[in-house]
């Protein structure tokens, strides 16, 4: 009997930790890893054994805003998205809720452990996470692209400042790493609208391209390989290297305003992930020598971004290809 009992409480366990996996899952790929290695890479004070606490730091407050943001339209969801944790009926709305705002204090209390830059990017964090979702923020094209640039420059910010030594601190080259990558999402991260743009007009969503679609479209054409020169300036990259990023940047560009039907608004998509990942990334690698550690792991961090993304996005692209 206790025995049975033993069995029934650990499926019940697993089955709620299943649940507040779900709500992260989409996200593992896309946010957790690359700003896990950000942080790692960044840490003015890296110590290997603090290096699980970054993607720990992250994964709560990814946590708070997943469920946050899955739990303000659940219809939408199930017709869209029917394998999240409220549309499957894994959880109410109610107990949603209710975990969305207990994370709160806990985010805030684990980021006091890590100190004032972590405690100020969780408490941050959570002001724009109200701002983004209950406040319905993303419904505006420009609003959403400046609220995810300050929502995933907290999380680098935290997780950098968690990966690194007790009472560690961002020095100037992870802080100027975290403003670019700020930067070019607020100013690009449109780039992602596009293949939704029918369904956003439907639903009465304003973003760039429903509210701006032709200049949305030629801002990718000048953003894009405009980001990847002034990056590569600010890095020092040589000329070989900047005339690639730039040229593969005009491409992603390109295809933005040729190609606009919803299937190569898709594909636009994918190469801009990689367009991103790579352009930010490689500009680490001429970093000056008086931050030469640092600046080491950065180079490698934006070099594992790039090739993973690029490999996600090959992988993707080809599965496309076989199906259709």
């Amino acid at each position: 009997m206790f025995s049975q009992a033993l069995t029934v409480r650990a499926d019940s366990i697993a089955r709620h930790l299943e649940t507040v996996f779900l709500f992260t899952q989409n996200d593992i790929r896309t946010t957790l890893i690359p700003v896990t290695i950000f942080a790692l890479s960044a840490a003015p004070k890296y110590d290997p054994t603090h290096a699980w606490h970054a993607p720990l730091w992250i994964w709560f407050h990814l946590l708070q805003f997943d469920i946050a943001n899955q739990i303000q339209d659940p219809e939408e969801d199930r017709k869209n998205k029917p394998s999240r944790p409220i549309p499957a009926g894994r959880i109410s709305v109610d107990s949603a809720a209710d975990i969305r705002w207990v994370l709160v204090p806990v985010c805030l209390m684990l980021s006091l452990w890590y100190g004032t830059q972590a405690l100020l990017a969780s408490t941050i964090f959570a002001m724009f996470t109200i701002w983004y979702n209950e406040l319905q923020g993303d419904k505006m094209g420009l609003s959403k692209n400046v609220l995810t640039a300050i929502l995933g420059g907290c999380l680098e910010v935290g997780g950098t400042v968690a990966a690194g030594s007790c009472n560690s601190r961002m020095d100037k080259v992870g802080a100027l790493a975290v403003a670019l990558s700020s930067a070019v999402f607020a100013t690009t991260l449109h780039a992602q609208d596009f293949k939704d743009e029918e369904g956003d007009r439907l639903t009465g969503r304003c973003t760039l391209p429903t509210i701006f679609p032709k200049a949305a479209r030629f801002s990718m054409m000048v953003g894009i390989p405009l980001w990847s020169f002034v990056l590569s300036h600010v890095w020092k990259l040589d000329a070989l290297s900047t005339a690639a990023f730039v040229v593969y940047g005009i491409y992603v560009g390109t295809r933005f305003v040729m190609y606009d039907t919803v299937g190569a608004d898709k594909q636009s998509c994918k190469f801009y992930s990689v367009s991103r990942n790579i352009t930010l990334g490689h500009t680490e690698v001429k970093l000056t020598m008086d931050s030469y550690s640092c600046g080491t792991r950065l180079a490698i961090y934006f070099q594992a971004t790039g090739v993973s993304s690029m490999v996600f996005e090959y992988l993707e692209l080809k599965v496309a290809f076989v199906l259709f």
